[in-house]
C-alpha cells in the first residue's frame, strides 16, 4: 500500500489556486519559453493553461510570467523571480510533507 498526499494552496475563501499540476505548467513554461508549447507538452488546452495561470496569479496577487506578444516568431513567456522562488518553495514543502507522511504511515 502507498500513501498519496495532495498539497494545494487556497485562498481564504477556500478556492484552490496552486496544486502540483500548476507547478508542472510553470516548469514546462520555463523549459519551452511558451505557454502554448508548455500546454501542448502537458496535453492540456491553451485555454486551460491560461485559466490555471490566471488563477495562480489571482491567488498569489502577483504576476508569475513576463509575457511577450508576437505570435510564434516573437512571442513567448518567461517566469518571474517570484515564480522561480515559488517552484523551489513548493518542492521543499513537497519533500517535507512526503517525509512526514512516510514517517507517520510508512
Amino acid at each position: 500500500m502507498k500513501l498519496h498526499v495532495a498539497i494545494a494552496l487556497a485562498t481564504d475563501a477556500d478556492e484552490e489556486f496552486l496544486r502540483p499540476g500548476a507547478i508542472q505548467l510553470l516548469e514546462s513554461i520555463e523549459r519551452t519559453g511558451s505557454i502554448q508549447q508548455a500546454a501542448r507538452a502537458l496535453s492540456v488546452s491553451y485555454v486551460k493553461a491560461l485559466d490555471v495561470l490566471n488563477r495562480m496569479e489571482r491567488g498569489l496577487g502577483q504576476s508569475l510570467l513576463i509575457r511577450r506578444k508576437g505570435g510564434a516568431a516573437r512571442g513567448g513567456a518567461t517566469l518571474t523571480l517570484h515564480a522561480l522562488g515559488l517552484m523551489r518553495e513548493f518542492a521543499v514543502l513537497r519533500r517535507k510533507v512526503d517525509r512526514s507522511a512516510a514517517a507517520a504511515f510508512g
